[in-house]
Formats: structure tokens, sequence, C-alpha cells
């Protein structure tokens, strides 16, 4: 019998209007003839999406071959016959020749997809995964699937899919070359199912479901085209179930990265310890695929597994909302479930085509996927080689064939280029915004929402007299010492307050450092702006293919290195786009060609984001690579890329940035190797005092740790051709008070640990810097020569100072100005004429 809440979940459904969970709880109860009629609305929705799609009509699949890398897991899913004992296999891990065999056979009988399936890091718990991962050379699980990978597409042509479970960022950042997808099921949201005992998940580290929700925003934080997806009937309650479909929702939205979702029911297998629990009914199923259906929309591709029900109970799939039935192997079983052969391809053709479809056949990625940001340029060959150009889906037609996973690095030089004068040198910007803005960028409707919802649940902490004159003297008396209320209150004072807290930060910047304001004379060298990382605030970065992209040649840049000498400089300041044709050595030849050029040259360079690319392409390890580049030459790295150390800032505030934990281990790595470094802030955007506070604690732990700071740098957001502050999401810039208040806590936090504090003249022109130049801050950067990452923000203050015009400003704060060395030492005597800027 239907009821009124029914009737009214099914009407809003059928209008369009946007459901709440309430709703969709209900509406996963339908049945009989209330899921007719659910079903009825799904498939509209889903007749919508092909249609925008431009391919009404079409439903697809994907051929593949299954490669069952490891059946070792260190989970103990209760519903799992696929993970077993290292007792029960011949080998831990399917050897190189056992892939390729598979891999053979399938390209031979026309498949495009290697699907890699295995546990999630067997060497965890299993001493002969362990034993065999050491015997044959690799350092873990993911970097045997990684190796595996490259030598399908080199030797066979097969685009690989990998589902190796949960992943970390940086494991993302190091797979996504070498596969045009990957996977990983989220399952459930249900922490019930996954912290009670004798639940499903319970005893499986995998299975957090907070953890596979990060797992699923990394990935699409990192561009990277993400298949996952719902077990259904596992002995979640539908209000789970709803709040699981909610949940891949918000994901899917806000950063575009889920390319399809499975609905997967749960069928019971034998020798498991949920075997003798129930199938889920069909009804049950197919009211969650057309829930699932009409809560995502008709842009998301929603799959269920044509083997897990009878040939003719396909069309009851198609007629739930289903537009993919995901990989179907003439070759291998579904490993996942063996007890279920995969439907005959002409057969599920003839399905398809009763209910009213053509059954195509597509690539491990979606059309929509198979371009930058989200194809690794290295890539593009093997997919170009089995694409139909006009559709997007695969060429039926073609046969794969081994090709290069790399072409020949030619270095940098041989990366497309255009004139920097040209590109950079004219005012303003040619286009208005990236050409890939929204594969870049994500939804802005999801970050203001999200954006309101933080300001809603902030305010700003009550100040009264006594708390404001307790905390004073605190700084005052024990400035390092000030607990995190103290700290916020001080970050939001006002008035005679602030004046007093900007006088007990110049007493101790004056005790720890003098009076000398200084400076380096020096060149910003941002050597591409061409970069696939969405930085929301960004309006430096460009694709290659748009009228501002520029990139300069190896000898370019080192003859800028050598004009930035012959007029005094004492270093170059390196830094670029995450380009996607940028060799691994590229780098390390950078340095090189600096240090050729000019021996003397300090070279500071290369931003933790551009570390952690170098350590991707290059396939060496953080420690490593910072090695390589140190031996080529490098003298300090610059601690950009710090944004706010929150990742819940970081990942409104980019989107495809390495996390806070990332930063701080690239970062505490170059100290390691003898790399000083600087560190940042940037402020003033969706982040609110508590975070300065936090940030200003997370720099003083590693300076504790490390040692390996030289300076603190403010850097106030510049919003004016932003993209997140033209979205509406951002707030145009730090306020004065702010911009005062933050750099004075900046020198009384950091107070013991880091002496130098800098201001950016290019963001707070000449009146601010001399403000914070009276309130604890030493150091006023450097000359530049030429910058151009604020200037495109919207910076109007210039992008080279002379050192008279950074000794006037001293002056003006009545104060001596110094020139230093990158590390604060004294700059050796050179010939007066070298040291006059043009």
């Amino acid at each position: 019998m239907t009821t009124t809440a029914m009737r009214r979940a099914l009407k809003r459904a059928d209008d369009g209007k946007t459901l709440d969970p309430a709703e969709v709880e209900v509406l996963l109860a339908a049945g009989g003839d209330d899921l007719t009629a659910l079903m009825a609305t799904a498939a509209r929705v889903r007749d919508q999406g092909l249609a925008d799609a431009g391919r009404a009509g079409v439903v697809t699949y994907s051929k593949k071959v299954f490669i069952p890398l490891t059946r070792l897991c260190r989970d103990r899913c209760h519903y799992c016959t696929f993970a077993t004992t290292p007792g029960r296999v011949h080998s831990p891990y399917l050897s190189p020749d056992e892939v390729l065999e598979i891999a053979r056979q399938g390209a031979a009988l026309g498949c495009k997809e290697a699907l890699f399936t295995l546990g999630d890091a067997p060497e965890d718990r299993w001493d002969a995964a362990k034993t065999w991962l050491e015997e044959a050379g690799y350092d873990s699980t993911l970097d045997y699937v990684r190796a595996m990978a490259i030598r399908v597409l080199e030797e066979t042509g097969l685009l690989p899919h990998l589902n190796p479970g949960v992943m970390s960022w940086q494991d993302l950042q190091r797979l996504k070359p070498v596969a045009p997808s990957m996977g990983m099921m989220l399952e459930t949201t249900s922490r019930r199912l996954f912290e009670e005992k004798g639940q499903p998940h319970f005893g499986s580290p995998d299975k957090d479901p907070a953890i596979r929700l990060r797992v699923l925003e990394d990935a699409g934080r990192s561009n990277v085209p993400f298949t996952t997806g719902l077990l259904v009937g596992i002995g979640e309650n539908l209000e789970e179930r709803a709040d699981s479909i909610f949940a891949l929702r918000k994901i899917a939205r806000q950063y575009g990265g889920i390319q399809e979702v499975i609905i997967q029911g749960f069928r019971v297998k034998p020798d498991t310890a949920m075997r003798n629990d129930a199938d889920i009914p069909l009804d049950e199923w197919l009211a969650a695929i057309a829930v699932t259906r009409i809560v995502l929309g008709p842009r998301m591709r929603v799959q269920a597994p044509p083997n897990l029900v009878d040939l003719a109970e396909c069309k009851l799939l198609l007629d739930a909302g289903v537009d993919d039935f995901g990989g179907v192997s003439p070759l291998t079983p579904d490993h996942v479930n063996p007890e279920r052969p995969w439907p005959q391809l002409d057969d599920l053709t003839k399905v398809t085509a009763s209910a009213g479809f053509t059954l195509r056949e597509r690539l491990t990625a979606h059309p929509e996927y198979l371009r930058e940001p989200w194809l690794d340029p290295r890539l593009i060959s093997h997919v170009e080689a089995l694409v139909d150009p006009e559709t997007g889906l695969a060429n039926e037609d073609a046969y794969p064939k081994g090709l290069p996973w790399q072409e020949p690095d030619g270095g940098w030089d041989s990366v497309g280029r255009t004139d920097l004068h040209t590109a950079i040198d004219t005012e303003g910007r040619r286009t208005e915004t990236r050409s890939d803005f929204d594969a870049a960028y994500g939804d802005w409707d999801v970050l203001r929402e999200d954006v309101a919802a933080r300001r809603a649940g902030e305010s700003s902490p009550e100040r009264i007299d006594a708390d404001v004159k307790a905390a004073l003297s605190a700084a005052a008396d024990d400035p390092a010492g000030l607990s995190d209320a103290q700290a916020l209150t001080l970050m939001t004072v006002t008035g005679p307050a602030l004046d007093e807290l900007a006088h007990i930060a110049d007493d101790l910047r004056k005790e720890v450092v003098g009076d000398d304001v200084t400076y380096v004379v020096n060149r910003n060298i941002n050597f591409t702006n061409v970069c696939y990382t969405g930085c929301r605030f960004c309006a430096f970065a460009q694709r290659r293919t748009d009228a501002d992209a520029y990139s300069l040649s190896m000898d370019e840049v080192a003859q800028r290195a050598e004009e930035a000498w012959v007029i005094g400089a004492t270093e170059v300041c390196m830094q670029g786009g995450i380009h996607p044709d940028l060799p691994g050595t590229a780098y390390a030849d950078l340095v090189r060609a600096v240090k050729s050029r000019v021996p003397q040259m300090h070279v500071h360079a290369y931003s933790p984001m551009e570390i952690v690319n170098g350590s991707v392409r290059t396939g060496l390890s953080i420690e490593e690579f910072l090695i390589s580049v140190k031996e080529a030459g490098l003298d300090s790295i610059p601690g950009t890329a710090a944004e706010i150390l929150d990742d819940d800032v970081r990942w409104i505030l980019t989107k495809g940035k390495l996390p806070t934990a990332s930063w701080i281990e690239v970062i505490s790595t170059a100290h390691k190797v003898g790399l000083p470094s600087s560190s940042t802030m940037m402020y003033g955007h969706v982040d609110s005092p508590h975070h300065w506070v936090q940030h200003l604690r997370t720099i003083a732990a590693v300076q504790d740790e490390t040692g390996g700071f030289t300076e603190f740098v403010l850097l106030p957001f510049i919003h004016t051709n932003s993209p997140i502050y033209l979205a509406g999401v951002a707030r145009p810039g730090p306020t004065y008070d702010e911009n005062r208040a933050v750099h004075a806590m900046a020198r009384i936090m950091l107070h013991g640990r880091i002496d130098n504090i800098q201001c950016s003249w290019v963001k707070l022109g000449v009146d601010g810097c001399v403000a914070v130049l009276n309130g604890g801050v030493n150091d006023i950067g450097g000359t530049l020569m030429e910058e151009t990452i604020s200037r495109m923000a919207g910076s109007k203050h210039g992008s080279r100072k002379s050192i008279e015009e950074l000794t006037a400003m001293a002056t003006a704060a009545n104060r001596p100005a110094r020139q230093r060395t990158t590390t604060y030492g004294d700059v050796p005597a050179r010939p007066v004429t070298e040291l006059e800027l043009a």
C-alpha cells in the first residue's frame, strides 16, 4: 500500500525536485507499482543524460580482462571469496610473465582494458607477500602494480584500470601516469558495519568509511577518473544506504572525478562468514539503482554488473536507470564473483536492443575523461590507438598493440613554448580564464554552499577587556608560550590593543635581529605557467593551448639568471606550473643550466608541489629526488604551496594540490638532506583567524623538529583576478588590521624558532609594508626583477623594486636597510657597477 510519504517522494522525484535524505530513504523501500513508477522516473533521468552527452539510446560496456595481481589482503571482509591465505595460492603475486600472458590473450580477443584486481596492502599482514616483494625488488604492492601497468601498456597496448584499494594522495600521483582510470568501491558509509564486532567490515582497516571517502576526494582533487559504488544488502539499513548515496553525490559534484557509480547487489557465497545470509531481493536492488540514478542526476554514468542477474533480468537493470554494464570479459572470470559467469556479448547486445538501446564498447575511462587534466599526456598515444575520435567510445575494430609508455626524454627544451614577452609582458591577460575552467576547478555551487555553511558555524571570539589585557601580557612575558585561546584573541584585536600588539612584536624583533631591514637582490623566473593542478585561487595557471600560456627554454632561463647576476643579484627563485609534458629530469636540468652559466648564483627553487611532481615523474622517492636536484646545484627551496596548512581549507582553496601531510613531508625531507627552506602562509580567502593560529603552530612544530626554516613569509590573498573570488566563494583579501595582526603574531608565536619574518611588498604595497615593519617584520623580500604570479592575480604594486626603492621603504619605517644573502648571511663584496639595478 502506497503511503503518503511515498506518494510525495515519488511526485517530487518525478517533478525533478531535489530530494532530501528522508525522502530518499522512503524511495529505497519502494516495491510493486511504486517501484515501477520510481524506475520510470530514473529511466527518464538516464535518457536525458545520454541525450545531453550526444549519444541518445547508447548503453556502454568495456571489453576487458581481469588480472588478479594478488589475492592476499590485510582485510577480513565477511562476504569476500577473492581474498585468501598464502597457503591457498601458488605464489603471493602473479609473476610478470603471468600478467603479460593474460593481457596478450585479451588483446588478441579485442579487449582494450586490463582490470588489475588485488587485495589491500597484503605485505602488512602476510610475511609471504612482504618477502616476495623484497626478493622481486619492489617496495610495496603499489610499486608492483605500477610496474606491471607499464609493462602491459608497452607490451600489449591494453589500457590499465587499477583497483588497488585504499591509496594515499601520493599513491594517486604515482599511478595516474600509468592508468587512464582507477577505482575503489565505497561500499557503504555505515560506521556500524565497520566498528561493531560481527559486522561484515569489522577487523578490516581499509573499510573505514572515512578513509574510503578520503580516497574518493583525493582522486577527484588529483584529476583521476574514478569508478566507485555501493555494495547493497550487506546489512546496512535504508538510512545508511541513503547516506552513502548522498556522500557519493557530494564528492562527485565537488571534484568531478567520479566517472561512474556501480550499484552492486550482495550475493551470498559459500565458505564466508556471511554464507547463511540472504541475497538482496531483486526489487530492493532495483530501487537502490533507481534512487542512485535520480539523486546523482543525468550526467553520472550508473552501472550494474550484468552477471549478477539472469540474462532476462538485465532489461530490468536498464529499466531502473543503468546506462553502463561495466567490464565484460570474453576471457577471464569475474574473480570477485566467480560463481556468476559473464553473459555472452551477443546475448547482452540482444537484451539491450530489446529494451530499445544500442550496446557500444567504451574504453576504461568515459569519453569526457579522455583529455587533460584527467588523462596524463604519457597515455595519449595509447588511448588514441583505441578510441573512436567522433564519439570518444572505443573503436571496436581496433586491436591493442604495445606502445612506448613514455616518449624518449627530449629534455625541457622539447616542450612546446611561446615567447615570454608576448605571453606575459603585455598589460593584462588576453583570456579571462583558463579554457578547462570547469574540469580544473570543479563545481563552484558546491563550494559556495560549503563555505557558507562553515562561515555560519564560525563566530569571532568573544573578547572582553580582561582577556585582551591578559593575552597581551602573556605575549610580552612569554611570546612562544601563548595558549591557542590567547593567540586567537590577539589575532582579532583592533584599535589600541592592536597598536600594543604591534609594539610587543616590534620589541621582540629588535631584540632578536636588531633594526636592519634586510632584503635580497634576486630575480624570479617563472619558467612556465602551464599547469593542470586546479588551484582555485590562481590566476597564473593556463592550459598549454591557451593564449596566455608560455614556457621558457632552458637557455632562456640560464640567460635570465646571467642577466640578474651581472646587475648584482645573488639569487634566482625558480618556480613554474605543473606542466603535463614536463620531463622528469627537467628540474635538475634547469638548475644545471643556471649553475653552468653562473656558478656563484644561489638557486632557490621548486615548491613542495613541484618536488612531488618531480618525484613522481622520475620514479624516485622524495628524498632521492631532493638529493638529485641538490647534487645538480640546488641550494634551497621555497616553502610555498603551503597556503593554509589545514586540509579542510586546502580542499576549498585548491583542487589538485598536495595535502598538508605531504607538504610537511617534503619540507622536512628537504631539511633532512641539507636544503633549507622558507615557510609561508597565504591568508584572507576562505580561512579564519583560528586557521592562522594553527598554521603557525604547524610551522613551529616542523621547525622544532628540523630547524631548516630560514624565514616566515606572510602572503595576503590577492583577489582581483582569482577564480575563487570571481566565483563568489572567497572574500576580497584580508583587512588592513588583519595584516598588521597576522604579521605581529607571526613574530610572537615563532619567537625563538624563526628569527626572520618577511612581508611581501608585491602584495602589501609600500604603505602596507611600512605598517608591518613597525610591527615585528624585519625583512622585505627581494627585488624580484620580474614577478608574474601576483601580477596575474591582480596585484597593483609592480613586479620589481630597485635597491633604492627598497631602501626608501625601510627609511619610511625609520630603519636602516641592508642587503643579505638567501640564508641571511652577509653579501660578499662585488664591484659597485654590478650592484646598480637597471
